[in-house]
């Protein structure tokens, strides 16, 4: 079984893949100029996930309102660590924080937010370790949206059709079309600032 904290990725040397669900009218022209567009919300916080099942959960296999189409997106990993390196965890952890106070003023002051949930299975049942979403805002948005990404692709066909084979319980088939995950390589000093 995986750590209970551990960041799970596809990634390369120089990449790593990330998902987020949008609704079409901002997927399609983004997908079509393998960048986000000029009029992109650059002042709200936005959540990668490096897992895809549960970027299934979380979209409801891309059905959800607002979120009909799931992009994965390759951004650089300098700049999926640079973020990591600027994060605050989303809750107060006393291995991590000198006090309440401490994590507040982290809070206030990191671009970037992380958050542990319970990865999913294919039914969307919780497992007992934690998947990592990355919310980013401030100046990681404005990194992340010109100048991590190198390649963005819409796979939400490849949702559906996972979906259609859990729905027909072909587990099996299913499993063998989600995209491979392996544990990606944190800096000890970054690991332990994650809590991982």
């Amino acid at each position: 079984m995986p750590a209970y904290r551990q960041i799970r990725a596809s990634y390369d040397d120089s990449t790593v893949t990330v998902y987020q669900a949008y609704p079409p009218h901002i997927a399609v022209p983004t997908v079509e100029q393998g960048r986000f567009p000029t009029w992109y919300n650059r002042d709200r916080m936005t959540w990668i996930k490096p897992s895809f099942r549960w970027m299934m959960y979380r979209s409801g296999w891309a059905t959800k309102p607002g979120q009909e189409r799931v992009l994965a997106i390759r951004i650089l990993r300098s700049g999926f660590e640079w973020a990591l390196t600027r994060s605050a965890l989303s809750h107060f952890e006393p291995k991590v924080h000198a006090s309440r106070e401490a994590w507040r003023q982290l809070l206030r002051e990191a671009p970037v937010r992380i958050q542990w949930d319970p990865e999913r299975d294919l039914h969307f049942a919780p497992l007992p370790y934690r998947a990592i979403q990355v919310g980013l805002s401030g100046p990681a948005v404005h990194r992340y949206v010109d100048e991590w990404v190198t390649a963005i692709e819409d796979v939400t066909d490849l949702a559906h059709r996972v979906h259609g084979l859990v729905r027909s319980r072909d587990l099996k088939a299913a499993q063998q079309l989600l995209p491979g995950e392996q544990v990606y390589p944190v800096p000890p000093a970054v690991a332990a600032a994650l809590d991982c």
